[in-house]
């Protein structure tokens, strides 16, 4: 390990986005990947959503 290790900007590791995180130090690429990361993201979560809602309109459905 080199006594510099500390000032080579580290990688995006994967699943590690930080919202309001420092942008100006990502690549290009990281950027991409980082887009890439948080449309997954966004699309999981809508997923999920999705499903909540089908089980609670069933829920609603028995229960009326």
């Amino acid at each position: 390990m080199s006594l510099f290790d500390e000032d080579v900007p580290k990688k995006l590791e994967t699943g590690k986005i930080t919202v309001g995180e420092e942008l100006a130090r990502l690549s290009e690429e990281e950027l991409s990947e980082r887009i890439s990361a948080l449309e997954a993201e966004i699309n999981r979560t809508q997923q999920e959503l999705e499903q909540r809602s089908t089980i609670r309109d069933a829920a609603n459905s028995v229960f009326r």
